[in-house]
């Protein structure tokens, strides 16, 4: 199967050398894409900014911003079968971006900041993806009733639900602990490396595709 896979954080600029970002390192998204390649599917990542190698036998669409990943998807994604998002995009970006470094002026600066494109919950009306749908929730509270909202607003088959206020799993970490959940049910798996967790994820994800 063909399967995209999105990896890592987006950046969003504020002026030329300053911009937004957020923690995620990419880990869980490049060790998906490993296990995909790894299990004989043709994968293409489409990865922000990280420090990590390229796994062996696989795609690369190296983006910055929220806007750039919306775009690399939504011309990407009709050509697979599978679509996993795994990036930590911005919700917001900076309404403006400045020409030039801005100067400290004051005690205070107020940013103004608009919402990006949603890209899962896109994949479907806007983008008519008909393949397997794969998202990714990272919650601090609630975590199972906010991944099971967003599983059916978004008209995912899957969401993987973790919980990134633990500092053993999850952003930073080499390990990941992440509940399954359906529109209609979940299911908690252990704590494991994410590269073990990946190939597991795929099994299931490679089920859901062949149902």
């Amino acid at each position: 199967m063909k399967v995209l896979i999105t990896a890592g954080p987006t950046v969003e600029a504020i002026d030329p050398v300053r911009f937004l970002s957020n923690r995620s390192s990419g880990k869980m998204g490049y060790a998906l894409a490993a296990a995909a390649a790894k299990r004989g599917h043709s994968v293409l990542l489409i990865s922000g900014p990280t420090s990590l190698d390229l796994p062996e036998g696989v795609d690369y669409l190296p983006i910055e911003s929220a806007a750039d990943m919306y775009q690399a998807v939504k011309s990407q994604i009709g050509r697979h079968d599978i679509a996993i998002f795994a990036a930590a995009v911005a919700d917001y970006t900076p309404a403006k971006v400045a020409d030039q470094k801005i100067k400290k002026t004051g005690d205070e600066m107020t940013l103004t900041l608009t919402r990006t494109k949603d890209i899962l919950g896109s994949a479907r009306e806007v983008m008519d993806f008909k393949g397997t749908l794969v998202g990714f929730a990272a919650e601090t509270e609630k975590v199972i009733e906010n991944a099971r909202a967003k599983c059916l607003r978004k008209s995912c088959d899957l969401v993987i639900a973790n919980d990134v206020s633990r500092k053993d799993i999850g952003f930073d970490s080499s390990e990941n602990e992440v509940t399954l959940v359906y529109p209609d049910r979940e299911e908690a798996l252990p704590q494991d490396s994410k590269e073990h967790l990946a190939f597991h994820l795929i099994e299931i994800i490679e089920h859901l595709g062949s149902d």
